[in-house]
């Protein structure tokens, strides 16, 4: 193998890895996200972690945030809340933060 071959090999693994985890970061952050919108909706226990898996289901509706965002007003409103696309995407860049944070530190 040439030294062409073996830094394309392992330009290919760090790719496909660095995919990996921003894959697993968005999916926690996702979670993370859902349950606070559980706690906003005044869902705890057994309905909050429910709630928290459909806002990562909601996340494969399309690429990009707007399906998760979409998601999350349409149930504030449907609550009466008063939260808004500023507040939604603030939490989601902290808690994308956290995540990558928690998967960086291996937990």
């Amino acid at each position: 193998m040439t030294t062409f071959d073996e830094r394309k090999n392992a330009f290919e693994q760090k790719f496909a890895h660095d995919e990996e985890l921003r894959f697993k970061a968005t999916a926690r952050r996702n979670k993370l996200l859902g349950l606070w919108a559980a706690d906003k909706l005044g869902k705890s226990g057994a309905d909050a972690e429910a709630y928290a898996k459909a806002v990562v289901v909601a996340d494969f509706e399309e690429a990009g945030d707007e399906d998760v965002v979409r998601k999350l007003k349409s149930d504030f409103a449907a609550a009466n809340l008063g939260i808004d696309d500023s507040e939604i995407r603030s939490v989601m860049t902290e808690l994308l933060l956290k995540a990558a944070q928690d998967i960086q530190a291996g937990q």
